[in-house]
């Protein structure tokens, strides 16, 4: 794995709605408004912290520092202290720190930092951890996507967000394209919801404790509270697959279904993505089936024995 790849998997997910082979950012030639933000668009490091209670403070700091230096390349310690908002003697001891134990590197010109060898280890090991599930479930994207002829993603729960590990690319000119490595908040996504659903509720208030309410919005239709969240996981848990409408992206509709592990621990997702026009406003039960079929499978080829009730690819 190159650096530039583990790089990547450290940004806030670059995510573009492409029009045949052309990226489109704000409006394309065809005036087809793009639904996902620009990396220009993107907050800075002080707008995306969450609330801080009962964190330590420093390790705060370091992981803003590791981030801010894996998505800009290469920083000063004045780059990585303006962009962090710390002081910039702040900034040089945790980068001498963050250096010693290897994630981050101090180039021989200019005494400017980059991403270390360090982080490469702890990135091959999550590649390896989930290489079965992705051999596992390609087979599976490849069909749904052959089926419905729209974007399918493979993602894993990671806290408060998910991670795309695999994709297939669908077939429209119109389409959705996620860069594998890229995160979003789980409580946006139907691939999120659709394993946050099945997980035990001690769980749940430690991701979404009371306090933080309202939980962050992206859209006008977001679930911010507790008992909104409660609410959609009982529906879902109830018909075995998950919507997102609108909720992470205005005009971007998702179908999920959950997969589960060895533990019956539902551990990751596969869903489809697109247009809402083509996804909510299809038959959205027709492709929840198909989804959860797909997933149930995929489980089982993981070594879940017992999949929960509403989620098995033969429930009604």
């Amino acid at each position: 794995m190159r650096v530039d790849s583990v790089r990547d998997a450290l940004r806030t997910p670059s995510v573009r709605l492409h029009a045949g082979d052309r990226r489109l950012d704000g409006r394309g030639s065809a005036g087809v408004p793009v639904m996902w933000k620009t990396a220009s668009e993107i907050p800075t490091l002080p707008d995306m912290a969450s609330p801080r209670r009962d964190r330590v403070q420093s390790v705060d700091r370091a992981l803003d520092v590791l981030e801010t230096v894996a998505a800009g390349g290469e920083l000063g310690v004045s780059e990585v202290a303006g962009r962090t908002g710390l002081g910039v003697s702040t900034a040089h001891r945790l980068l001498a720190s963050l250096a010693d134990r290897g994630y981050v590197r101090q180039t021989s010109s200019h005494g400017r930092y980059g991403l270390g060898l360090k982080v490469l280890e702890l990135a091959g090991g999550v590649q390896a951890r989930t290489a079965a599930l992705c051999a596992a479930a390609r087979p599976h994207l490849e069909h749904i996507q052959h089926v419905t002829s729209e974007t399918t993603n493979l993602v894993i729960l990671d806290g408060g967000r998910v991670v795309y590990v695999d994709q297939v690319a669908g077939r429209h000119s119109m389409r959705m394209f996620t860069e594998l490595g890229s995160s979003a908040l789980a409580h946006t996504t139907g691939s999120g919801k659709a394993m946050l659903a099945y997980r035990p509720a001690e769980a749940i208030a430690r991701v979404y404790p009371g306090a933080r309410e309202p939980f962050e919005r992206l859209t006008p239709r977001t679930h911010t509270t507790l008992a909104e969240l409660h609410d959609e996981f009982v529906r879902i848990r109830r018909r075995g697959y998950a919507l997102d409408d609108e909720e992470h992206e205005e005009g971007v509709s998702c179908v999920a279904a959950p997969v589960f592990d060895a533990t019956a621990t539902a551990f990751a997702a596969i869903s489809i993505s697109g247009p809402t026009s083509r996804i909510v406003h299809a038959d959205t039960g027709e492709l929840g089936r198909l989804l959860r079929r797909h997933a149930a499978e995929v489980s089982a080829e993981v070594g879940c024995e017992a999949t929960p009730d509403g989620a098995r690819g033969d429930a009604g």
